[in-house]
């Protein structure tokens, strides 16, 4: 979506584009899924978890930042990452009003 473009929809629909954009890619997925089941952060297990190269798995962790599901911290040489528990919610929310305010009187 081009950045004039996006200036005519609400924050709402920017943010739900922007969640669905990222999550777009299938390794962003598992990512998220391998992570929320773990109880507690994930440093350097992803690359063998997920199967792709160091490299791989940093750019999608980037991504998942920077859109706010992830939080880390640098602990020396190492990322440490959890799921943001508060963004998470925020977005299930926002995902729960778009599809409860879906009314449909299609055949």
């Amino acid at each position: 979506m081009g950045l004039t473009k996006s200036q005519i929809y609400t924050d709402r629909q920017n943010d739900l584009a922007q969640f669905f954009k990222v999550l777009g890619h299938p390794a962003r997925v598992a990512i998220l899924q391998y992570i929320s089941q773990q109880e507690a952060c994930i440093c350097n297990d992803l690359v063998e978890e997920i199967g792709l190269a160091q490299a791989t798995i940093s750019q999608h962790l980037k991504e998942l930042k920077s859109l706010g599901l992830l939080k880390g911290e640098i602990e020396g040489k190492r990322m440490c990452y959890c799921i943001d528990m508060v963004r998470w919610n925020d977005i299930q929310n926002q995902l729960n009003s778009f599809f409860n305010t879906t009314k449909s009187n299609c055949c």
